[in-house]
């Protein structure tokens, strides 16, 4: 059923596209019509696999490293009452900067290569996974804590067994999250400046006027975050109930 909403919904969107290119009678360099993007993407699909390839690494890598530092991040929040209140205001407060501002400097720094990019993108979801996974760490049900305290658990025995696998579901939230908002991040620093990704390659698309070439990259990119975000999010799930299984109260 739900594969079938799909198509019906990716149809219905590909309609709407071409009637507003009938419509509106826009140029093919202004709004080409879902057919000739296709033939573009079909042309094109060497230059742009080998764009999407980097892309992809770089949003990989950067989720990846972005939430190993959220999630340690979130423990050491959890575990420290004077970490969390010195450090929590302080990553609010990071959210008032708008990370796009950064991504000239972190060219600057790291250069025009994937470090920058990965950096971006480590920066964009950094914040969500932390305050996800820190949100889930910290609801836990009282009787678990009173619980703890009758058996004598120390901090990290109640922290392994109960807060984690607790607050396994609330990660996968801030995970999936940040599956969508990663190749934004590896985006954007691709648009500052770099020479591969399809960001790079969207611009070199606009500064050619090859537009249906830049509205093929973009379709790439949102295929990608999709599939990018199906795979986090079914991954996620499947953590969150192997750990709520064996959520077992302070067997060691």
């Amino acid at each position: 059923m739900k594969n079938r909403d799909t198509v019906f919904a990716v149809l219905l969107g590909l309609a709407l596209w071409q009637a507003l290119v009938v419509l509106t009678a826009a140029p093919h360099y202004i709004l080409p019509s879902p057919w000739r993007v296709a033939q573009a993407a079909y042309h094109s699909r060497i230059i742009i696999l080998e764009n999407a390839w980097v892309t992809g690494i770089e949003v990989l890598l950067g989720l990846v490293l972005g939430t190993v530092l959220g999630a340690i991040t979130a423990i050491q929040l959890a575990l420290s009452k004077t970490a969390e209140r010195l450090m929590l205001p302080i990553l609010v407060f990071t959210q008032a900067v708008p990370v796009f501002a950064l991504a000239p400097l972190l060219t600057l720094w790291f250069g025009y290569g994937m470090g920058s990019k990965i950096v971006m993108a480590i920066l964009i979801i950094y914040f969500p996974v932390t305050s996800a996974f820190h949100d889930g760490l910290t609801r836990v049900d009282q009787g678990y804590r009173d619980l703890a305290v009758a058996m004598g658990a120390g901090k990290f025995q109640f922290m392994r067994h109960i807060q984690i696998p607790n607050a396994l579901p609330s990660l996968g939230t801030g995970l999936k999250l940040a599956a969508v908002y990663a190749p934004i991040g590896a985006v954007i620093g691709e648009w500052v400046g770099a020479s591969k990704g399809l960001g790079y390659l969207m611009l070199l698309a606009n500064g050619r006027a090859k537009i249906d070439l830049m509205f093929a990259s973009l379709i790439v990119l949102a295929c990608l975050t999709v599939v990018l975000h199906l795979a986090v999010g079914r991954l996620a799930d499947r953590v969150s109930r192997y750990a709520q299984g064996r959520a077992t109260p302070f067997e060691s």
